[in-house]
């Protein structure tokens, strides 16, 4: 038997996914968790193209934001997993593990750092209220964050600590099965939940402000990230302490964006737009 093997007890003991990493095509190895990230985005554009009025933007707003915020969101993405992994990536015979994006070492938080300064670059140059932009950002990170965590479910990664819960999941190891919290469904269903729940909203009624929708985004990607981090087996850390990284992120994101949330609310119509 492989062991590589993915079960999920719930269904069965038989209940066994030998998922492939990758596909080989003309003897070249493409990853999925590539394809994966690669879908999110495609996808994630064709929404914000086809809703591009909601946002008060172009269509061609949307096509120039997606080709600057995607090498800046994974320039950012591998930056900011290096800061955190500096022991890897510095020291001899290490640099050149800096460039080897096809073997792993990214992170979400990193790309959306890199995303907002894309963001605000283009707004400056376009002289497009930053705002907007960010609205339509919220709907595409919650669809390239959804898809793009099916890439972590081929690579094996991305998963809790170990867990007796029925919905858990089995890691087929040389030495047994590991079963563990499957916590990259956790946080697809979680961004899954908030896509729905932002995509009923707009169709329903029209936003009071520019950034009332990403500020909804960060709120509930900041409380699900907070929730999830705690159970993650793989979380990064700051230096020398035992606080997660991207746990105090969360939290300090989810506070910031409910504080303007409540603030926006009560000052009513005349807010005009996120800050």
């Amino acid at each position: 038997m492989s062991t590589d093997m993915i079960s999920f007890p719930i269904f069965g003991e038989e209940f066994l996914i030998d998922a492939p990493r990758f596909l080989t095509i003309f003897g070249f190895k493409i990853y999925l968790y590539g394809l994966f990230i690669t879908a999110g985005f495609a996808l994630a554009a064709l929404y914000l193209i086809k809703r591009h009025e909601v946002f008060g933007l172009t269509k061609d707003n949307i096509l120039d934001l997606v080709i600057m915020a995607v090498p800046c969101g994974l320039i950012g993405s591998r930056i900011y997993y290096i800061i955190f992994n500096a022991e890897q990536y510095f020291g001899p015979g290490k640099w050149r593990n800096i460039i080897m994006f096809r073997e792993g070492g990214l992170a979400i938080y990193g790309g959306v750092i890199g995303g907002v300064i894309a963001i605000l670059i283009y707004s400056r140059i376009k002289k497009i209220h930053y705002s907007k932009l960010f609205d339509a950002a919220g709907f595409g990170l919650l669809i390239g964050q959804s898809i793009g965590r099916w890439g972590n479910f081929f690579n094996r990664e991305a998963y809790g600590v170990a867990t007796d819960a029925p919905w858990r999941m089995g890691l087929e190891t040389a030495i047994g099965v590991m079963y563990v919290h499957p916590t990259f469904l956790y946080e697809m269903l979680w961004n899954g939940v908030g896509l729905l729940a932002m995509h009923i909203f707009s169709k329903k009624r029209k936003a009071k402000y520019h950034g009332q929708y990403f500020l909804f985004y960060v709120a509930w990607y900041g409380f699900g990230r907070f929730m999830i981090e705690g159970i993650r087996s793989d979380s990064l850390y700051v230096y020398g302490t035992d606080i997660r990284i991207s746990q105090f992120l969360a939290a300090a994101s989810f506070s910031v964006a409910v504080v303007l949330l409540i603030r926006n609310y009560l000052r009513g119509k005349h807010v005009e737009s996120l800050v």
